[in-house]
């Protein structure tokens, strides 16, 4: 019997809505229009069902960065499958691929990162990370300093510990009461402010929100602050360039722990192998998933600094925390060779030097569109502003569910693209060549005048 039975679309999505609860989803809509089936992929498109072709605008979700169709990954995996397949971490043991990859990956991170936590998610990642702050200053006799800042429509996971860190309200309005201990300040989110300062004026604003909160807390009870470099579900925000060295400025200055949360832009999504390498900050933790196997399985992790890492090591004792598959060894063989592909095939300079400049161009010409507001594209990380009035810049009702619209419109024509509300928001795989950039820029238009048409009927 095959793994996967062969059946009709129509089999798979009956069977579909009988007995899969998918993430994120309206399951009573979903049942009344039924989901799209995805059937086979390569390079930089999928092909569903009915044998459509579509360019994925958004490496899957944020993570096939290095295209479909990696046969390197493939024989990776069933290498490592056939000579380990499963051992686990506990107990005082480890194995060649996790030792080999944490050894990769402190050459790839900034000096202070010698050590990694692994996870089996971003997720994951970020519960762990809590826990790692939480006890750092527990070990340094500072049980106090647990609150932890984050900022508004930051999204950190969707589990108890990422959900509380968050700031997404629709997110945080369910299944509450949350975890303590966390607090929200305003994102450097210029286009959605009432840009009213200049830019780099807002971006400095914005950050000393974060001494503001201190101040307002007690920084006896700050343990940290924690933000993405480009904030990717909220609808990659991009920071005024005034922005990052400010927060490093107040982390220093009242001894917070600094936390990028890298699961977006780490392994090259934004021309760097970090996020906090392309704004220059020295962060105390790093959490990551996504790219680091470019999602052909699941990985998690946190890389730890020194500061930390030399506390938990020396003065800790047992660390009560860990995960089955904490550096599962078919995972760690294939971010291995991620690792070798993305340094072999020179993609993330390809992503800062070429293709990522070449795309950066054309997606700012989506900006004379007549209903996008704001085009901005960091590396391979961009967004669309959909407004009613472009003079204004006034936004189109929220009831209207017109970058919903605009989802499906571009998913039934050839390309996908991630609403954010009214933001578009895409991120190509980093193999993507100049001649389908030029096909995702050219359908995106095609997709904004059937967007502005429906939402004018």
């Amino acid at each position: 019997m095959a793994a996967v039975e062969k059946r009709s679309r129509s089999e798979w999505q009956e069977l579909d809505s009988e007995h899969y609860l998918h993430p994120f989803t309206d399951h009573k809509d979903l049942g009344r229009k039924k989901s799209r089936i995805i059937t086979h992929a390569d390079g930089v498109y999928i092909y569903d069902a009915d044998g459509n072709k579509i360019l994925d605008g958004m490496s899957g979700l944020w993570c096939v960065n290095g295209g479909y169709g990696r046969h390197e990954l493939v024989e990776a995996a069933a290498a490592q499958l056939r000579e380990l397949p499963y051992y686990n971490s506990f107990f005082q043991c480890a194995h060649p691929p996790s030792i080999e990859l944490a050894t990769r990956l402190t050459a790839v991170t900034q000096p202070q990162f010698n050590r990694v936590f692994y996870t089996g998610s971003g997720s994951e990642a970020v519960d762990t990370m809590i826990r790692i702050v939480r006890r750092y200053w527990e070990l340094l006799d500072r049980p106090e300093k647990k609150v932890m800042i984050a900022r508004v429509n930051a999204y950190h996971g969707s589990s108890i510990g990422g959900t509380s860190l968050g700031g997404m309200k629709l997110q945080r309005a369910q299944g509450g009461p949350l975890v303590p201990g966390f607090e929200h300040i305003e994102q450097p989110y210029w286009f959605g402010s009432d840009r009213k300062m200049p830019p780099e004026e807002f971006g400095r604003w914005a950050a000393r929100q974060l001494e503001k909160k201190i101040q307002e807390i007690g920084v006896d009870k700050v343990a940290a602050f924690v933000g993405e470099p480009i904030q990717g579900a909220g609808g990659v925000i991009i920071p005024p360039e005034s922005y990052w060295p400010e927060i490093q400025r107040i982390c220093d200055e009242y001894g917070i722990l600094l936390i990028t949360d890298e699961v977006i832009c780490g392994f090259g999504r934004l021309g760097h192998w970090f996020g906090a390498d392309r704004y220059g900050v020295r962060p105390d933790l790093m959490t990551f998933a996504k790219g680091v196997t470019f999602g052909y399985l699941p990985l998690g992790g946190v890389m730890v600094g020194d500061r930390v890492a030399d506390v938990l090591i020396d003065k800790g004792g047992e660390f009560f925390h860990g995960y089955t598959y904490s550096g599962h060894p078919a995972s760690c063989a294939v971010a291995l060779e991620t690792l070798n592909i993305i340094e072999r095939e020179k993609l993330i300079e390809r992503v800062r030097d070429d293709i990522g400049p070449y795309l950066q161009k054309k997606w700012a010409g989506l900006a004379e569109h007549p209903i996008v507001g704001e085009t901005r594209m960091v590396g391979l990380m961009g967004a669309l502003e959909l407004v009613r009035d472009k003079k204004t810049l006034e936004r189109f009702d929220p009831n209207k569910g017109v970058g919903t619209t605009c989802r499906n419109i571009c998913v039934a024509n050839g390309i996908v693209m991630r609403a954010v509300g009214d933001t578009m928001v895409a991120a190509p795989p980093f193999v993507l060549t100049r001649t389908e950039a030029d096909e995702m820029i050219e359908k995106a238009w095609k997709c904004l005048d059937l967007t502005m048409a429906a939402a004018r009927a």
